[in-house]
């Protein structure tokens, strides 16, 4: 299979790797001569780096044929203004750039985010539940997804639309953000970069969920107070300073968009990854964050 990976980053460079080591043919796409460098290593010269940039059409001549291309391009943490641009005008480029080749892909898998849903009480949400964003940048979101679904189905292309829950992994353990505290209650809805990618890959190799959406998103959605004290008990260290949500929206610092994600809260169900055989390496955060703790136990000493 020929797999092009439009923006080849965090989950892209490990979706590669895996890819690869399969005998798949992969193509990594950046924009800059740092994501193509990042790519040639991270490929260990099994995986082609392309530059182009999903915001500039004219650059999408560059990008190879393909069977399935990945859409896992980042807005780089900006607003909801630079979102769009990537996430739905960027999106649209590609597809459009494929859809006009006289041979098209067969599949596109665009990679979305769990803050789709919005707020839901801490209730349990899985594929069947409406979306319901409730930021600027989670609504353009949720436009990518029916670009992603409907556009490409104009041009022949059957759309899969994963939604990654939290990630972490290298590089993203974050550990003294719970460490050091204090930690707003809630729940974390993690997956580590490796499932991400892996469950990516398990989608395009199986050829399973065309036209609909998955919850990529690990076993066991974690009280964020539990999680905390879990972490700091595994470090040897105190365990951090707890706080409400309310208590944390009444200090009066937050942007209206950081108090709208603390309010927001939610427990996602992988059960319909788990039902097409997905089987993760790291099915809770106590699995994924060994390497973490052991590493800072061991910069202890």
């Amino acid at each position: 299979m020929r797999v092009v990976i439009v923006g080849c980053g965090y989950v892209g460079l490990e979706l590669a790797r895996q890819l690869a080591e399969r005998g798949h043919t992969v193509t990594g796409v950046r924009r800059s001569d740092e994501g193509l460098d990042a790519i040639e290593s991270g490929g260990a010269g099994q995986v082609e780096a392309v530059r182009a940039d999903a915001t500039d059409p004219a650059s999408l001549g560059a990008l190879p044929d393909a069977d399935a291309v990945v859409f896992a391009a980042s807005s780089g943490g900006r607003g909801a203004a630079a979102a769009r641009e990537v996430y739905v005008d960027g999106l649209r480029n590609v597809i459009e750039a494929y859809g006009s080749r006289s041979a098209t892909p067969d599949r596109l898998v665009y990679t979305s985010s769990t803050g789709v849903y919005g707020d839901h009480d801490g209730a349990w949400v899985d594929e069947e539940t409406p979306i319901e964003p409730t930021t600027e940048k989670t609504r353009v979101l949720a436009e990518a997804e029916r670009t992603a679904l409907e556009t490409s189905t104009e041009f022949g292309i059957d759309g899969t639309v994963a939604r990654f829950a939290g990630l972490y992994g290298p590089d993203r353990y974050r550990l003294d953000r719970y460490i050091d505290g204090p930690v707003t209650a809630g729940y974390l809805n993690m997956v580590h970069r490796d499932d991400a990618a892996g469950a990516v890959r398990y989608l395009l190799e199986a050829d399973r969920v065309r036209g609909d959406a998955v919850l990529v998103v690990d076993d066991e959605p974690a009280d964020k107070h539990a999680f905390a004290d879990w972490l700091a008990d595994a470090c040897g260290v105190p365990r951090p300073e707890k706080q409400s949500k309310e208590d944390r929206i009444a200090t009066g610092d937050l942007s209206a968009a950081a108090e709208r994600r603390i309010r927001t809260s939610k427990r996602c169900s992988n059960d319909r990854l788990r039902a097409l055989g997905y089987e993760f390496a790291y099915p809770t955060f106590r699995e994924g964050y060994r390497d973490a703790v052991r590493a800072f136990r061991a910069a202890k000493r």
